[in-house]
């Protein structure tokens, strides 16, 4: 039987400048499916935010929302959402505290009105240049109405670590995360429903698979794929990612782009 992969997307699959797959990656998913491996991307994306260049790869699936949702050839295996109550309550909890962010549906990204103005500035005060993610933005909705129940999760621009502080003693009963960094230098925080993450939603698929979780291969750059690199029998971490994700996994490989998702595949004997 083959390995089933499972490939975070921002900074692993998707260059962390460019914002898109290199060739080199599309090539190794192409070839280890030919050769009968599974592949999935497993990432804190929803599904609005896949585009038509990574289901162009040819998958066999995905998660997303960093595990709120799984689905395998075209079919929802599993999908949890916040209430609408739940949506409301962070919401106006961000508005409070001046802190821009956006909602994460499957039906498209819905943002605060100065997200993409508050994410620019940011990005130009870390990089000194300007941002390479404007098809991003472009995409997200604005001055629609933010109060929904149809909401994966939500993610806000920290202004300063105790806002992620606060988000985690606001809503006790949730799932409170962070990435764009190691902690305490993220970028931002995200609330999602209790018992997200990304290990729980492979073990749901894999449940669904009837596979075991020692013919599975993860691959990922930060914090939040730490989950899955211990569920996970053998865990990547790309030579671009995060000391955290490195130091948790089985092997470093080269970065996203210097061909690291390929020269990974091959050291693995996948392709």
């Amino acid at each position: 039987m083959g390995k089933i992969l499972f490939i975070d997307v921002d900074g692993t699959l998707c260059s962390p400048v460019h914002n898109v797959p290199p060739s080199s990656a599309v090539q190794a998913i192409r070839k280890a499916r030919e050769n009968g491996h599974r592949a999935y991307i497993c990432t804190g994306r929803s599904r609005a935010e896949v585009y038509e260049d990574i289901w162009a790869i040819g998958l066999d699936g995905m998660i997303g929302g960093n595990g709120c949702y799984v689905e395998d050839h075209g079919n929802v295996i599993m999908h949890q959402k916040l209430s609408a109550e739940e949506c409301r309550h962070v919401v106006d909890w961000c508005h409070e505290r001046h802190m821009e962010f956006y909602l994460e549906a499957n039906s498209g990204l819905y943002a605060s009105e100065r997200y993409r103005e508050v994410s620019y500035e940011a990005y130009r005060k870390k990089y000194g240049r300007e941002p390479q993610y404007g098809a991003f933005f472009e995409r997200m909705i604005y001055h629609a109405d933010l109060y929904r129940d149809d909401v994966n999760k939500i993610s806000f621009r920290l202004n300063s670590w105790e806002d992620y502080l606060a988000a985690q003693k606001e809503f006790p009963s949730l799932h409170v995360g962070c990435w764009g960094g190691d902690a305490p230098n993220c970028s931002h925080g995200d609330v999602s429903p209790q018992g997200v993450n990304k290990a729980n939603a492979i073990h749901v698929l894999l449940k669904h698979l009837n596979a075991s979780a020692e013919d599975t291969i993860a691959f990922g750059d930060e914090a939040v794929d730490i989950p899955m690199f211990k569920l996970c029998g053998y865990a990547v971490a790309m030579g671009s990612g995060s000391r955290s994700a490195k130091d948790a996994a089985d092997y470093i490989t080269t970065g996203t782009d210097e061909d690291g998702l390929y020269n990974a595949f091959v050291h693995l004997g996948l392709i």
